[in-house]
């Protein structure tokens, strides 16, 4: 079928080609459009008050955010820009505060079986912590930063072993109380 109209087309190209356009067409096209009628181009633009407050909460919403990771940055190096010293370190830095926090949590919650089993851990950790802090405002006027951020991440490793095998005690300690009432019924 669009073989033949190719064809057709082909064959009547000149009586296609020698059709003119009259000249008051568009005058004619214009007298028939409505009075009110504006091009695109010259209509006003205005906006709905829905979408001026979506955009100011959209606004508001992103100036929020910035501002909160502003403050992390900031709490988290006292406004040193870790990754500027060392990326890598800073990296590992993020690392190592991120599972302290998860292990502390986790801690907290399986502790509730001796809490002073756990009053002895968290004052070994707060000791651990205090160093760190301290290392975090040396940072600050240190001469080698590097050095003294390793220092830091250094510490936060050893403070995630410290959590770990204390962790694991209180496991250990928790399925000790479980077995002994099953050896003294078994007697």
């Amino acid at each position: 079928m669009s073989k033949r109209l190719e064809g057709f087309i082909k064959a009547n190209r000149e009586e296609f080609d020698d059709l003119e356009i009259k000249a008051g067409l568009w005058g004619n096209i214009e007298e028939r459009l409505p009075a009110d009628f504006e091009e695109p181009a010259k209509q006003k633009k205005t906006f709905s008050l829905g979408f001026v407050l979506r955009v100011a909460a959209t606004v508001i919403v992103v100036m929020s955010i910035s501002f909160v990771l502003y403050l992390r940055n900031e709490k988290a190096g006292n406004g040193i820009n870790l990754a500027a010293i060392n990326p890598e370190y800073a990296k590992q830095q993020v690392h190592y505060a991120r599972l302290i926090s998860d292990k502390r949590t986790e801690l907290k919650t399986l502790s509730k079986s001796d809490p002073q089993l756990y009053k002895e851990f968290t004052t070994e950790i707060a000791q651990m912590d205090s160093t760190y802090k301290k290392l975090s405002r040396d940072l600050t006027n240190s001469p080698n930063r590097e050095a003294v951020l390793q220092a830091m991440i250094r510490n936060l490793q050893v403070q995630t072993e410290l959590l770990n095998q204390q962790l694991m005690v209180i496991e250990q300690f928790n399925q000790m109380k479980k077995e002994q009432p099953n050896e003294v019924q078994d007697i």
